[in-house]
């Protein structure tokens, strides 16, 4: 086997569909676009979600619930991943140490949950946090301060 003799997988390589080219082509005539109607014009494009004129889908389905503009979003991370932290020797946790690691991204506010336990006394800074995880915090001689 060499350069000059490859050739594509069998059946991968399909001929190109060449309409308007006459009936033999049996792709002749309308050109597969049917028969009459705007789909079978020039220039026809319609808008996203057009059904023909049916009622769409969109505007028929009932609108639900809201959304709260005032909502804020924390990323949550528990207390075992504050102990993983303790155990490399961390004993300062800030949000930008928790970003270096990959625990919480960018511009994401954090909060402090308490499932896992905590056997090292840390220094968590934090923008929220659950009383289990205060307590937890607390009992392990550490403290948390509020960003």
């Amino acid at each position: 086997m060499d350069l000059s003799n490859l050739k594509p997988a069998k059946g991968s390589v399909k001929a190109r569909k060449r309409i308007g080219r006459g009936q033999g082509s049996g792709y002749g005539g309308t050109s597969t676009r049917g028969h009459k109607g705007a789909g079978s014009r020039s220039g026809n494009t319609h808008k996203i979600g057009f059904e023909g004129g049916q009622m769409p889908l969109a505007r028929l389905v009932p609108k639900y619930g809201f959304k709260n503009i005032n909502r804020v979003e924390y990323r949550p991370v528990n207390i075992e991943v504050l102990e993983d932290l303790a155990n490399s020797g961390i004993t300062d946790i800030t949000p930008e140490l928790l970003k270096e690691n990959g625990f919480v991204g960018k511009n994401e506010l954090v909060k402090i949950l308490g499932n896992g336990e905590l056997t090292k006394a840390v220094n968590v800074k934090a923008n929220a946090w659950s009383k289990g995880a205060e307590e937890a915090i607390t009992k392990a001689g550490g403290t948390i301060e509020k960003i």
